[in-house]
């Protein structure tokens, strides 16, 4: 764990990517100051879970009117009810004897989320024994892993925000924060080693994953090689290994049959990239109050995109598309802090021109992919809505 902090706080010098200069001294030696101690007061005051306005299963397109028969009303019930263990279980799971370690532990889990992991789990889950309390575990700790890349994230990213709060760096700092998301990957491991060897595995593998894919997006391509594919290759380390493990731990938690194992890790890996394409799409959304973030939040941090890359490639032999690369750079990923007239008329453009629609494109593609790795399944309930779900991956607007 020392050593995932010391290389978390490495960052490595990015092109176009904004410093904020350096920490106090007593927060670069891990010490709170006495204003992130009163934010420490308030959010533990506070501490709203934001409640979600539907079901976990009608958010991501199974409360429809296509699943109306009544084997399809009851798996969406049981996945539901299922999402209350899981919820319960991450709040009984981070309690410790350091409060503030509690305190920062719960504040993105209370920020909301879509739990898309843990509903994926429980989905799969149906086709062996159904919501068991160890597939409940397994979903469980994948959760809180997630979460645990997102501490981590937002200090490399340097983010402001995450699930429309400060981040955590932001409230406390960059040693808390990483050591906050030390604390979940801990945890999460704890949990799993409840399951036995072959839990220890997978968690295991998807963290050595989830880490390769941050290391391979903080070097860069090789050189000669494919920004895009490079990219693709960071996406599924990130974004697929953890989709793909939720799939797979509701299969081998739930003791279905094992050939429907891989056809679903298969799918996990694809829905991950079509997901975090969708992101690069919403990234350059201009409705902020659907999003949670600003238009342009990445390119502002200097994160790479897809329409980015794109762009750059189309930059070789168009003028218009080297124009607009020109702006982005100079107006936009500079200064990250950046807020000018520019800046917004610059990633506009972006928004509207072709790569974005090409990276839209791209995501529909990724989950047909996802859909037709199905193909080894049952049909009936479980493939409908794994059906339906990889469609409402590329149809969300947040």
């Amino acid at each position: 764990m020392a050593t995932l902090g010391r290389i978390l706080r490495r960052r490595l010098p990015q092109p176009h990517t904004r410093h904020r200069g350096a920490a106090p001294r007593n927060q670069a030696r891990g010490i709170l100051t006495p204003d992130q101690l009163d934010r420490l007061t308030y959010v533990k005051s506070r501490a709203p879970v934001i409640r979600r306005s539907a079901s976990v299963t009608s958010q991501a397109g199974l409360g429809d009117r296509i699943f109306s028969s009544p084997a399809d009303r009851g798996l969406a019930a049981n996945i539901d009810a299922g999402i209350e263990k899981v919820e319960a279980a991450l709040i009984d799971e981070l309690v410790y004897a350091n409060e503030i370690a509690t305190v920062t532990s719960r504040y993105l889990l209370n920020a909301g989320g879509k739990r898309v992991r843990p509903m994926l789990a429980l989905l799969t889950a149906h086709l062996g024994d159904g919501v068991v309390p160890d597939v409940i575990t397994a979903a469980a700790a994948i959760e809180l892993t997630h979460l645990a890349s997102l501490y981590h994230d937002d200090v490399m990213d340097d983010a402001d925000k995450r699930r429309g709060v400060p981040s955590a760096q932001t409230v406390w700092g960059n040693s808390v924060a990483i050591l906050t998301g030390d604390l979940l990957f801990a945890r999460a491991s704890q949990l799993m080693a409840r399951l036995g060897e072959r839990a220890i595995k997978l968690q295991a593998t998807t963290f050595e994953r989830l880490v390769l894919g941050q290391f391979q997006e903080t070097v860069g391509p090789r050189p000669g090689e494919d920004p895009v594919e490079h990219y693709i290759q960071v996406l599924a380390g990130k974004t697929g290994s953890l989709i793909a493990a939720a799939a797979q731990g509701g299969v081998v938690f739930s003791n279905a049959p094992a050939e429907y194992e891989q056809p679903v890790v298969d799918f996990g890996e694809k829905i991950g990239v079509a997901f975090q394409l969708i992101d690069d799409v919403l990234d350059l959304s201009p409705q902020p109050q659907e999003t949670g973030k600003v238009p342009g939040t990445d390119l502002r941090a200097g994160v790479v995109t897809l329409p980015l890359l794109r762009l750059r490639e189309r930059a070789v032999s168009d003028g218009a598309s080297a124009d607009l690369l020109h702006r982005l750079e100079r107006d936009v990923m500079v200064d990250g802090s950046a807020q000018t007239e520019a800046a917004d008329t610059a990633i506009t453009a972006l928004r509207e021109h072709a790569v974005t629609a090409e990276t839209l494109a791209e995501a529909h593609g990724w989950a047909r992919d996802a859909v037709a790795a199905l193909t080894p399944l049952p049909n009936g309930s479980v493939k409908k809505a794994l059906t339906r779900f990889a469609e409402s991956i590329v149809e969300r607007s947040s």
